[in-house]
């Protein structure tokens, strides 16, 4: 086998593997203070109550549906709502 086709082999299962690498590379990690933020972002300066943070909480455990619904009973938007449930690791 030449060189330049070894070279080449090799090159190539380097750049599948570290391609590979950061396709299945985890989404920077979120947290409850991500979820409350995009929820007092709606509230324009107020304080969000113990229920969201419990409803983020919730979403953080991998239960978006249960937080959405969660937050939209604490009287937040369905939108802010749902932007707020994907902040947390699903």
């Amino acid at each position: 086998m030449r060189t330049s086709t070894r070279i080449a082999g090799v090159l190539t299962g380097l750049t599948l593997a570290l391609g590979g690498a950061a396709l299945t590379a985890p989404v920077a990690h979120a947290d409850i203070t991500s979820c409350v933020n995009q929820v007092e972002r709606e509230l324009q300066g107020g304080e969000a109550p113990d229920s969201v943070r419990m409803a983020c909480y919730v979403g953080l455990t991998g239960h978006h549906d249960q937080c959405v619904s969660d937050l939209a009973k604490a009287g937040v938007t369905e939108q802010t709502a749902t932007s707020a449930c994907r902040v947390a690791p699903q």
